[in-house]
């Protein structure tokens, strides 16, 4: 194992330590493993929290900031955060309008949320929403979609939602557009490398050297298929292949597209890829709004990539293209 690191049970604590200080005019951290938008919670606005687990830089708590979250709680690498901590972010969050909860369909964060909502129901009087990301389209079919892990699509759903809470509209309005905003996006991933854990001390999974998988997840859930590693060309024509096959488009529709470096993927690498994409796009008579290229949600240092695609109409375009700023990501 090489790894910049200290004490392995010190890897958290340490990096929001330098995440922080590195970024003060977006990230304070008010209270261990939560990490709140510098100046607190805005009044009046509805509050936006996320959480999960740390590896994943810039998700979480990257997304904190102007337009986008008002606060996360992270847990260990790979870890749900607990629901004390969940319960300190909607804290942080709330202004006085209510708090969404805004996260991916894992059962840790899931179970966790709810007893913070709960929590923060009876002993704080906040009232909460939720909504969960289930963009992965190859980890459960269709008519079983709540199912689907979430991924990259709630990169969009941060920044979507967060537009809307920035015009001081209501919690069930921006719970509404945060829903929509969700239930538009579609996303696969694959890899060529695995990650290690640093308390683990080894990687969380084996592939061979002159090997790919198709549909592997974020923290290394089995995918659709193994086999030798395809030309770019190939690679990416499977996953809108497998994309539109769940979410079709038509000539004339709008979307905007991420393709998102899970860590040690290069730029250049995405850039192939997404030539591809806009070809096919093109083709087919898409028009890609606001793409996205680069590490927006990562795994650690594993080599592959996801795709998502947004299907926008006019109401999340401008959102999607409202003013926002945090260390990763600045619109306008």
């Amino acid at each position: 194992m090489k790894k910049i690191l200290n004490d392995p049970k010190d890897y958290v604590d340490e990096m929001l330590e330098g995440f922080t200080a590195a970024h003060p005019e977006f990230y304070a951290q008010p209270e261990r493993r939560v990490i709140a938008r510098a100046g607190g919670a805005i009044a009046g606005k509805v509050g936006i929290v996320t959480g999960g687990g740390s590896g994943h830089l810039p998700v979480f708590t990257g997304y904190v900031g102007p337009g986008f979250l008002d606060a996360c709680a992270i847990g260990d690498v790979f870890a749900s955060p607990s629901a004390e901590q969940m319960a300190g972010a909607i804290r942080r969050a709330n202004g006085g309008a209510g708090v969404l909860r805004l996260y991916g369909n894992y059962g840790g964060d899931v179970m966790n949320f709810d007893m913070a909502g709960e929590m923060v129901d009876m002993e704080d009087d906040i009232r909460t929403s939720t909504v969960v990301l289930a963009d992965d389209v190859v980890s459960a079919p269709n008519e079983e979609a709540e199912k689907r892990r979430g991924v990259a699509g709630m990169i969009y759903a941060f920044k979507i939602a967060g537009a809307a809470a920035d015009t001081m509209a209501d919690l069930d309005e921006v719970t509404r557009i945060a829903q929509k905003a969700a239930d538009a996006c579609r996303s696969i991933g694959m890899a060529l490398s695995p990650c290690i854990v640093p308390q683990a001390g080894k990687a969380n999974f084996e592939i061979g050297d002159g090997e790919m998988e198709m549909g592997m997840g974020i923290h290394g859930e089995p995918g659709i298929w193994r086999d030798s590693l395809k030309p770019a060309d190939a690679i990416t024509d499977e996953m809108i292949d497998r994309i539109l096959a769940d979410r079709p488009l038509a000539r004339g529709d709008r979307v905007s597209v991420l393709v998102n470096s899970l860590g040690a993927t290069p730029l250049e690498e995405l850039y192939i890829m997404y030539r591809r994409v806009r070809q096919r796009f093109d083709e087919a008579g898409v028009e890609i709004v606001m793409p996205l290229v680069g590490r927006y949600a990562t795994s650690m240092e594993m080599t592959g990539a996801t795709l998502t695609v947004i299907a926008l109409d006019d109401e999340l375009e401008t959102y999607l293209k409202a003013p926002a700023a945090c260390a990763y990501w600045r619109v306008g």
